[in-house]
C-alpha cells in the first residue's frame, strides 16, 4: 500500500512539473471583457489538456509597457502578451496594417477584408518566431480631447498622443502638421491628469476601461483607425507544449478572441452611449474637413509603402478584399456609418 501511495505522489509531482506554464501579461485591467475572455479560454484550456497546459496572466501592466513584456518573453520571464499591432510592429512591419488612417468605410466591410488577410498575418508573426493565437478587433477609434476640436488648426494646438512605436500614427501625423507626444499607453491616464497630453485617440469602450474618459470632454464624430488585439505566444515556448495541446490552446484562445469582435462591438455601441449621457460631446467635421483627413489616410499609405514600411502585398489583397465588399454591398449598407 505504501509503495502504492508513492507511486501515486511521484506520478502527481512528474505531471506538474511536465505542466507547461504559459505567462502571459497584458496591459487589460482586471474585470475588463477582456481578462474575462482571456481567462475562461485559459480555464477551458487547464481542464481539455488535463493540467498540462496552464495560462498564468498579469494583467493592468504590471509587467511594464509593450516594450519591457517584448524584453521579459525573449529572456524567457514570459512566455506571450496581448498586444496592439502597433505595439508589435517593430517585430513585425505589418501588424498594424488594419490600423491605417481612414482605410475602412463601416464594419461589415472589416469582416470581409479580415477574413481573407487575417491567416497572411497569422503567417508573418509566425516568421518572426510569434504565434498569433489571437486576433480581435477593438472597433474604430476617434479623437477625443479636452479641448473643442472643429478642425485641423484646433488639433494642431492641442497636446496629442500616439502610442510608442506608432509608425502609422507618427507618418500620419507629421502629413498633417502635427508634432506628437509618443509614450507608452499606460502612461497616458496621468499624462490626461497633468496636461501633458489633451487629444488622444480610442475606441469608446476603451476610454471607459481606461478611464480617460473622466478626463475629455469632446470628441471628433469621424472613425480614425480600426484597433487591432493581438495575444502572440514566442514560437519556442509554444513548441513545447505537447503535439496534441497545440491544437486546444490555438482553439481556446482563438475562439476567445473570436467571442470578442461581437463582444467588443455590443460594447463600444453601449459605451458610446454611455460617454453621451456624461456630457462628452461628439461633432461631426465638415465635409472639407472630412476630406482633408481622408486625404491624409491616402498620404500615409502612400509614404509607408514608399519606405518598404508595409507590404505591398498585403495592402493589396486589402484593396481586392475591399473592392469585393463594396460591390456586394448595396448602397444602403456601403454608406452605413461604423
Amino acid at each position: 500500500m505504501l509503495k502504492r501511495i508513492l507511486f501515486a505522489l511521484a506520478a502527481c509531482a512528474a505531471t506538474a512539473a511536465d505542466a507547461q506554464i504559459l505567462k502571459i501579461a497584458t496591459i487589460a485591467p482586471e474585470g475588463t471583457v477582456w481578462m474575462k475572455e482571456m481567462r475562461e479560454a485559459g480555464a477551458n484550456i487547464k481542464a481539455r489538456t488535463e493540467g498540462r497546459v496552464e495560462i498564468k496572466y498579469f494583467p493592468g501592466g504590471v509587467m511594464g509597457n509593450d516594450a519591457a513584456v517584448m524584453r521579459k518573453i525573449k529572456l524567457g520571464q514570459l512566455q506571450g502578451g496581448a498586444f496592439s499591432g502597433a505595439e508589435l510592429s517593430p517585430v513585425y512591419r505589418d501588424a498594424t496594417v488594419y490600423s491605417l488612417p481612414f482605410l475602412f468605410n463601416d464594419l461589415g466591410e472589416v469582416e470581409y477584408v479580415r477574413g481573407k488577410v487575417d491567416p497572411l498575418l497569422r503567417a508573418g508573426f509566425e516568421k518572426v518566431g510569434l504565434v498569433a493565437v489571437g486576433l480581435s478587433g477593438g472597433g474604430f477609434a476617434y479623437l477625443m480631447s479636452t479641448k473643442p476640436i472643429a478642425n485641423k488648426e484646433d488639433l494642431r494646438a492641442t497636446k496629442v498622443w500616439v502610442p510608442q512605436n506608432d509608425r502609422i500614427a507618427q507618418v500620419a501625423f507629421d502629413k498633417a502638421g502635427i508634432n506628437p507626444i509618443a509614450l507608452p499607453l499606460g502612461d497616458v491616464n496621468t499624462s490626461l491628469q497633468t496636461g501633458l497630453l489633451e487629444t488622444v485617440a480610442i475606441t469608446t469602450s476603451g476610454a471607459i476601461a481606461f478611464q480617460w474618459h473622466t478626463k475629455v470632454k469632446h470628441a471628433v464624430d469621424l472613425p480614425l483607425t480600426y484597433v487591432m488585439g493581438i495575444l502572440a505566444i514566442d514560437q519556442k515556448a509554444f513548441n513545447r507544449i505537447g503535439a496534441s495541446d497545440q491544437p486546444i490552446v490555438r482553439e481556446e484562445l482563438g475562439q476567445a478572441f473570436a467571442d470578442l469582435d461581437s463582444v467588443n462591438q455590443r460594447d463600444n455601441e453601449s459605451a458610446r452611449a454611455a460617454l453621451l449621457k456624461l456630457g462628452i460631446v461628439f461633432k461631426a467635421p465638415s465635409s472639407d474637413e472630412t476630406g482633408y483627413w481622408r486625404g491624409i489616410g491616402e498620404e500615409t499609405r502612400k509614404q509607408m509603402l514608399a519606405n518598404n514600411e508595409i507590404s505591398r502585398e498585403l495592402l493589396d489583397l486589402i484593396a481586392k478584399a475591399q473592392a469585393e465588399y463594396r460591390a456586394k454591398a448595396t448602397p444602403a449598407a456601403a454608406g452605413k456609418a461604423p
